[in-house]
């Protein structure tokens, strides 16, 4: 019953000289971010010294940070370069499924760091026997298992929706709330949805995150020495950060009422956790940690070898 076979994509309405530089500063970007995460992936996989579940899961949010640029960085090329974009309902539902999926699963994957996190400095001795690669690789599966499987209920109550036009998005990608109105159906299941659906995606994850930092806190202040503490809190700075600005945005988003911002302030909050955190995200982990700077210098020593 749907009417509308593709969507318009507005993206950024502003002058053709911004509109080129927007796009050649995003290539790079987009690059620079394939190529930072993709780093991260080889030295955890090739390096001894970084097979540790901490930086499994690392790797594995390198993964999810591809996953979402290449789904909406190269379409967002398109419509820079042409104005405006026209993306297919298929392909639009496309986008919208793994763009959701990928936030999903860095939600969970956030959450299983801070639990390691919680191990690793508040039962060290146990660490090892706990977290071992076997019990991290069941987590991972957890995570994306239980992300996709979330928004594929979301995607099913979308599709069953009517959209009978307009057929234009203000939006630079297929996010929920632009679609929704577009639709020409009673919103109130969907919306509901929603609402249940955020208590697993968004609660749940909150919940250990903040459990595992309590911990974490207390632990840390009983450590009598300032350099073990110091020592301590180093090993789970990174994370918090990429923890507080990862919610920062999607808060933004998601959770504070959508009257409050204007249009050009939503898409570049949106712009934010779709473009910038995936390449913030390594740069983080790699610029503070030792043990990827000695796995890299090592790599490339032995590059240089041969």
């Amino acid at each position: 019953m749907t009417a509308v076979k593709e969507f318009i994509l507005l993206g950024f309405q502003v002058s053709q000289n911004i509109r080129i530089l927007m796009f050649s500063l995003l290539i790079v970007i987009y690059w620079f971010t394939m190529f930072m995460n993709l780093l991260i992936i080889i030295l955890v996989s090739t390096s001894k010294i970084l097979h540790t579940p901490m930086y499994f899961f690392i790797s594995q949010l390198s993964f999810n940070d591809i996953l979402l640029s290449t789904d909406i960085v190269p379409n967002m090329f398109n419509v820079l370069l042409y104005y405006r974009g026209a993306i297919t309902f298929i392909g639009c539902m496309t986008q919208f499924y793994f763009f959701g999926a990928s936030e999903a699963s860095e939600c969970f994957l956030l959450a299983v760091m801070s639990y390691d996190r919680y191990v690793a400095i508040c039962n060290p001795l146990r660490y090892s026997s706990i977290m071992t690669s076997a019990y991290s690789m069941i987590l991972s599966v957890i995570s994306w298992l239980s992300a996709f499987f979330i928004i594929l209920c979301l995607l099913i109550t979308i599709l069953m929706l009517n959209f009978c036009g307009p057929n234009i998005i203000d939006h630079f990608f297929c996010d929920t709330l632009p679609l929704l109105e577009l639709s020409c159906s009673d919103l109130y299941n969907v919306q509901l949805e929603i609402s249940l659906l955020g208590i697993p995606l968004t609660v749940f994850p909150m919940t250990i995150i903040i459990f595992s930092y309590a911990k974490i806190v207390v632990t840390i202040l009983r450590i009598p020495s300032s350099t073990g503490r110091q020592k301590a809190f180093s090993t789970c700075s990174s994370h918090l950060i990429v923890v507080s600005i990862f919610y920062w945005t999607i808060f933004s988003i998601y959770v504070f009422p959508k009257r409050r911002q204007s249009s050009i302030i939503s898409k570049i909050l949106s712009l934010l956790y779709t473009v910038f955190t995936p390449l913030i995200n390594p740069i983080i982990y790699s610029l503070k940690n030792k043990d990827i700077k000695k796995a890299l210098h090592g790599q490339i020593y032995k590059y240089l070898r041969y």
